[in-house]
């Protein structure tokens, strides 16, 4: 399998008072069409690990390459145009904008794509029709439950067609049901070839993924089996 992401001991610290190590060297590779969820402690720095993978933050030391291209000594805008191009991200806070329809929440998405305004709207439309909102365009977010606002949430992330998605605590605010619901649509979009890379606290979302890893003092590991 190809690696779309890779991680060559990579590391980031943060200075507060005295070094924080958020993210010791990881060497880590990615493939396209993979399914990996991260877990460990608050504070860990599995997020850290996000931020770095997802191009929202650079490494102190060590490579980071997508699609074999190393990023870190990428200019910014270079960064964003790839962020934008290949990435989707969805967070536990849904980050819908109220007072727009989930359909313009979706086409959010796409704003800074080489979309015109009608490819656009088609796309919203049937892209809200995949996670199961046809009925809900016009809908404003504050008439949704949770569940329904993360499925917007999605949709505006996988409208654009991005080659990765992460998911930071992506059933954080929801119950059972919703939860469910939301892994369901996951599990969905994977096997139509999307990569999907999970932050998690809940380990029955953990024990979606195909690799599993956890992050403990800025150190990842990989789990085997059902350890």
């Amino acid at each position: 399998m190809t690696a779309v992401l890779r991680l060559v001991a990579a590391a980031r610290t943060y200075e507060d008072g005295s070094p924080v190590y958020a993210l010791r060297a990881t060497t880590l590779a990615i493939g396209q069409g993979e399914y990996l969820t991260i877990t460990g402690p608050s504070g860990s720095g599995k997020s850290t690990l996000l931020n770095i993978l997802g191009l929202l933050d650079v490494p102190d030391s060590g490579a980071y390459h997508v699609d074999g291209v190393e990023m870190t000594a990428q200019p910014e805008a270079t960064r964003g145009a790839v962020r934008g191009q290949v990435f989707g991200f969805v967070f536990q806070a849904f980050h819908l904008l109220a007072g727009h329809t989930a359909a313009e929440n979706v086409e959010l998405g796409m704003l800074y794509g080489p979309w015109r305004r009608r490819d656009r709207q088609r796309l919203a439309a049937a892209t809200l029709d995949r996670v199961g909102l046809a009925g809900r365009t016009l809908a404003d977010p504050r008439t949704l439950s949770g569940g329904e606002r993360q499925r917007v949430a999605i949709a505006r992330a996988v409208a654009g067609g991005p080659r990765v998605l992460f998911c930071d605590e992506p059933t954080g605010n929801l119950d059972s049901e919703n939860t469910s619901n939301v892994m369901s649509l996951l599990r969905d979009l994977h096997s139509g070839g999307l990569t999907v890379v999970v932050v998690t606290h809940d380990a029955a979302v953990a024990a979606e993924g195909e690799r599993r890893l956890r992050v403990t003092d800025g150190i990842v590991t990989e789990l085997e089996g059902d350890g």
